[in-house]
């Protein structure tokens, strides 16, 4: 099964919150999710985010980051690259449902990711997200 999971689905799963079971769960099954670019350069704005409200110690960013680093190694995940049509289709995205659905940039950045990689799966704790990923015909979990 091919899987897009957005960067909150990965944060979930290192950083203790209120969708780490779910994530967790989802990942009993040992899937093959991919990891882009924006993936990790999302992954180092929340990690910071999370150290500006107080919510965990630069200690804990580096810990957290080295086991995401050991699994990205370990091909936990599937490390590609963004597709080069995937600007084109964040914009198509946007102007096709950002007027009903008031997603942003983001959002129709990873489902773009998610079309042009052909996945057939979208993981995500973002209902925007969520709500985009379904209108695009991708199967939310």
């Amino acid at each position: 099964m091919s899987i897009y999971a957005d960067t909150s689905f990965f944060v979930s799963l290192y950083l203790p919150d209120r969708h780490s079971l779910e994530a967790e769960r989802r990942m009993a099954s040992k899937p093959r999710i991919w990891v882009v670019p924006l993936h990790r350069a999302e992954w180092m704005h929340a990690l910071s985010q999370h150290v500006f409200r107080k919510e965990i110690t630069a200690l804990e960013v580096r810990r957290v980051q080295g086991e995401f680093d050991r699994d990205l190694g370990d091909a936990v995940w599937l490390k590609v690259n963004l597709p080069d049509r995937v600007w084109d289709t964040c914009a198509d995205l946007a102007r096709r449902h950002g007027p009903r659905l008031g997603i942003r940039t983001l959002d129709s950045l990873h489902v773009a990711a998610a079309v042009e990689l052909g996945a057939k799966v979208f993981w995500t704790f973002d209902e925007r997200q969520a709500n985009l990923a379904s209108a695009e015909g991708l199967q939310i979990f």
